[in-house]
């Protein structure tokens, strides 16, 4: 009943273009106090949709309404701005936990029906964010994400009834697409780069964060980035399943996209504790790129479970893997605890055809188990064509073909 008021009344609702605000389709201007104005104004009206349209807008930080849908059309860019000045620090979720850190270029907070839609482009703008980072590893080769202030694409907190469709995003300075406690999304039809061109690798530039979330759609997307495309996550330490903050993420389905390059098609993040009921299906690998990244924290109780990776065409022989696995210790932390006991079962991947740099590994930690994972009618060539497997991991392999032969199995 909501969803049909929400669409009754975006039908009658009326267009605020942002130039009618005092906009300009200038690059060099700064068009934030502009585009907010209509935003803001579309919500004291009950609602409307706010177009981008004509040229080049920059902007600092944009703040979504109630009832607004964010347009941006065919040959328009909303182009972030390359000053963290024009992204304000505020209490944010970042990195499995809500502390001080920039806002994103667009950003909403505790919304029903939130619209972000168009054929146009959202250009983070991102490689001077790049360089300080890559400035700054050099420098101290363990420096954090965090310690080098870049903004998020966007930021959906505590938002439900969301649809994103048709735009192009593009070289975000952090994260791209970050939604937290988001329910009922859909997005569809989207394409996201970073870096979109030129040869500097984005840092930390994950496609889609799901934190926290459930009832997730994500359909005929291409992703290429230089980090994880989908990244599932939740939080982490040794009482991480204790979190009021970071309920399970479930119920993703992920259908008929396009992958290139990236750490994980769908990887269940640095920061993830409780994920189940995830469905990828009929979906394209053209990029180096691992088809499932599941890491496990020694330092966090995990519990991965019911996942199903079906239909998948790879076409990368020259990197890449079917499987990533396995531990991951960055920034690992037991705050003097003991650690923790962790789960992966009913894991299953299959019907997957093409070519692939390796089969990839399947190990757990001293503290972690796998049961129920089943490798099924998958026919891969692949220059590495063994699987590492850990001891006491629940295995079951039936019809897969690796260069023509059995897949062979090395247990570590």
């Amino acid at each position: 009943m909501l969803a049909l008021l929400l669409a009754t009344a975006s039908a009658g609702a009326r267009d605020f273009a942002v130039t009618e605000f005092g906009a300009i389709a200038n690059d060099a201007t700064l068009d934030t106090a502009a585009i907010q104005r209509a935003i803001d104004e579309a919500g004291a009206v009950g609602g409307g949709r706010v177009v981008i349209a004509g040229g080049v807008f920059r902007s600092g930080a944009l703040f979504l309404r109630q009832g607004v849908e964010l347009h941006v059309a065919a040959g328009a860019t909303l182009l972030g701005s390359n000053q963290i000045a024009d992204y304000p620090r505020a209490p944010t979720r970042v990195e499995g936990r809500r502390q001080e850190w920039r806002v994103a270029l667009l950003n909403a907070t505790n919304l029903t029906g939130v619209r972000i839609t168009g054929a146009g482009v959202v250009d983070g703008n991102g490689i001077l964010f790049w360089a300080a980072f890559w400035q700054r590893r050099k420098e101290n080769p363990k420096c954090t994400n965090l310690e080098v202030e870049r903004p998020r694409m966007m930021f959906l907190d505590s938002c439900h009834d969301v649809r994103i469709e048709g735009l192009t995003f593009r070289d975000s300075g952090f994260w791209n697409l970050h939604l937290y406690r988001c329910s009922d999304v859909t997005i569809d039809g989207v394409t996201i780069k970073a870096p979109d061109s030129g040869s500097i690798r984005a840092p930390s530039s994950d496609g889609i964060d799901l934190d926290s979330c459930r009832d997730v759609a994500v359909r005929r997307t291409h992703i290429s980035v230089g980090d994880d495309c989908i990244a599932l996550k939740g939080t982490k330490g040794p009482h991480a399943d204790q979190d009021a903050d970071s309920p399970p993420v479930e119920n993703i389905l992920i259908e008929d996209c396009t992958f290139g390059e990236g750490a994980g098609v769908v990887t269940c993040g640095s920061e993830a504790t409780l994920v189940r009921h995830v469905t990828v299906r009929r979906c394209k690998l053209t990029g180096p790129n691992n088809v499932l990244s599941l890491k496990l924290r020694p330092d966090t109780p995990q519990r991965y479970e019911d996942i199903l990776v079906e239909d998948i065409e790879v076409n990368v022989p020259n990197g890449g893997r079917l499987l990533k696995v396995q531990p991951w210790s960055q920034f690992f932390d037991l705050q003097g605890e003991a650690p923790p006991r962790s789960h992966i079962r009913n894991v299953t991947v299959r019907n997957v055809r093409g070519t692939i740099g390796s089969v990839g590994t399947l190990l757990t930690h001293d503290t972690a188990t796998i049961d129920a994972f089943t490798l099924e009618a998958i026919d891969l060539k692949a220059t590495d064509a063994k699987l590492t497997v850990g001891k006491d991991v629940g295995l079951t392999v039936r019809d897969v073909k690796v260069n023509g032969a059995p897949l062979e199995s090395v247990v570590k």
